[in-house]
């Protein structure tokens, strides 16, 4: 393993130049892509909603003030009943006539068996139309996102960037987290093309743009 790991890390060294070695030099590898946008923030956010509904997400667009009633609105379109709160969610954003299950309090068989969870996160990327979780307050541990049926996911507006560098450099600090990137509903498809959802996370997401 160790030899495959050398000789793996020579042709990285190999191909990126003399200028990488050390590795302390990456910094002075020449990058010449798009690095940052030039959308306004209203254009990142349509450009987000945009990508989302291309992967077949439920968008919602709301503003702070209407935020509870708008989940409880979804939550009620989908005829959800048992529903977990992620960790640390803010109480004050959700709907106080519901009954939401805490993410402490619930085991494999109650994520096995809820209709859904709801969640923060922490960045995303309206180029790509995808979601970063990094699994801290309010955003749920791993599980909590890969077990249920569907996931709501609240957006904030000043949460949006348009590309993916600049994504990357807003995660730089959290970087030894677990990172979940989810860009529409989980899907897959095998070798004759069939689409099969909810393979590797939940069938069903809803994206909710707090403005």
């Amino acid at each position: 393993m160790a030899d495959a790991r050398a000789a793996i890390l020579e042709r990285i060294r190999s191909a990126v130049g003399a200028q990488a070695e050390p590795a302390t030099d990456y910094a002075a590898i020449p990058r010449t892509y798009i690095r940052a946008g030039r959308l306004d923030a209203e254009g990142r956010v349509r450009l987000l909603e945009e990508r989302l509904r291309d992967y077949d997400t439920n968008v919602v667009e709301t503003d702070a003030a209407s935020l509870p009633r708008t989940i409880l609105s979804v939550l009620r379109e989908h005829r959800q009943k048992k529903v977990i709160a992620a960790e640390g969610l803010p109480r004050e954003i959700l709907p106080g006539d519901f009954a939401f299950t805490p993410e402490r309090a619930a085991s494999l068989e109650d994520l096995n068996a809820c209709d859904g969870i709801v969640t923060l996160c922490t960045v995303a990327i309206a180029f790509t139309g995808s979601i970063v979780l990094t699994h801290g307050q309010g955003e749920g541990a791993r599980r909590l996102t890969l077990v249920p049926d569907r996931h709501l996911c609240i957006v904030r507006a000043d949460q949006i960037v348009e590309t993916v560098p600049e994504a990357i450099d807003f995660l730089a600090p959290l970087a030894t987290h677990p990172l979940t990137f989810i860009s529409g509903p989980s899907a897959t498809a095998d070798i004759e093309m069939t689409r099969i959802r909810g393979v590797h996370g939940p069938r069903f997401l809803d994206a909710v743009l707090v403005r």
